[in-house]
């Protein structure tokens, strides 16, 4: 399952000048689980609630306060993993205005859960 393309308006940045006004990230977050249970019920309560999902994460980019990316990335695979049925998550983090010459740039980081 993926959510791609994700446009949240936050606060973020290490200088004093970014914290001064929202920035646009568009986040794309893949997740580990296993649809087959919703693909043979065709039910809404056999899989992972995208929206809710979504939610969480402007939730966390909105309300956060974080400085780096790196650290609202992190947060968001946390998130991810512990309260929804996710194994591994993989999150990437566009910060389009963080060097102009560049047309993409920030993070994508892998995580899992830890084997029991």
């Amino acid at each position: 399952m993926f959510l791609h393309g994700l446009e949240v308006d936050c606060v973020i940045g290490i200088w004093d000048w970014e914290r001064q006004f929202k920035q646009t990230l568009e986040i794309d977050v893949d997740l580990g689980t296993d649809i087959s249970k919703a693909g043979a019920s065709d039910s809404i309560d056999d899989t992972i609630d995208y929206k809710a999902v979504t939610k969480r994460i402007m939730g966390l980019a909105e309300t956060g306060g974080f400085l780096l990316v790196e650290a609202l990335a992190e947060a968001i695979a946390r998130a991810v993993l512990t309260e929804f049925d996710v194994h591994w998550t993989r999150v990437r983090i566009n910060k389009k205005s963080a060097v102009r010459q560049v047309r993409e740039v920030g993070v994508l980081i892998e995580r899992a859960r830890p084997v029991a």
